[in-house]
């Protein structure tokens, strides 16, 4: 089983004063994210309801019982919450299809397969994917033309940089 936690949301502000709050969910369906087993980074697990305009009521699972998010103070604490789930709970990958998360830890090789490093994390901050090789933290844009060859079950990918950007084995 795989129990590597992958980010599926992050709790933003509350909204009102009865505990709700808004959520900002990376499912391909915003709905979906209530389907998933969520835990925080502390391993808190969570209950999410959505009541509609990306705001949701939480529930906090603990082993006394089930604690609602009521009231305004205890939505404040949880902003910026990440929320995770478990990538065994994620369905398996399609051929020709993965997760971004499956890309870390790959080996990133040159169009002529001399290793160049590691996939040591992909980032994504709205204008498109990048892969961070290590080491050296070099950042290549994830596209077709940079990166032509993703073999997850091989263990490498291939990485062919823009011009500008220098990869240093």
């Amino acid at each position: 089983m795989d129990d590597r936690l992958i980010l599926m949301g992050v709790i933003g502000r509350p909204h009102g004063v009865r505990g709700l709050v808004r959520v900002n969910a990376f499912t391909a369906d915003p709905q979906a994210l209530a389907d998933y087993p969520l835990i925080d980074s502390a391993g808190r697990r969570f209950n999410l309801e959505w009541v509609g305009g990306g705001v949701a009521r939480l529930t906090e699972i603990t082993a006394a019982g089930d604690r609602a998010i009521a009231d305004r103070a205890a939505a404040e604490r949880l902003v910026n919450t990440e929320l995770h789930t478990p990538r065994s709970a994620l369905r398996p990958a399609d051929d020709e299809e993965f997760y971004l998360a499956d890309l870390v830890g790959l080996m990133a090789r040159d169009a002529d397969g001399v290793t160049i490093g590691r996939i040591a994390a992909v980032h994504d901050y709205g204008g498109g994917a990048s892969l961070e090789i290590a080491p050296g933290g070099t950042l290549v844009p994830f596209t077709r033309e940079a990166v032509p060859v993703v073999d997850v079950a091989g263990g490498h990918v291939t990485v062919i940089p823009p011009a500008e950007i220098a990869v240093v084995p």
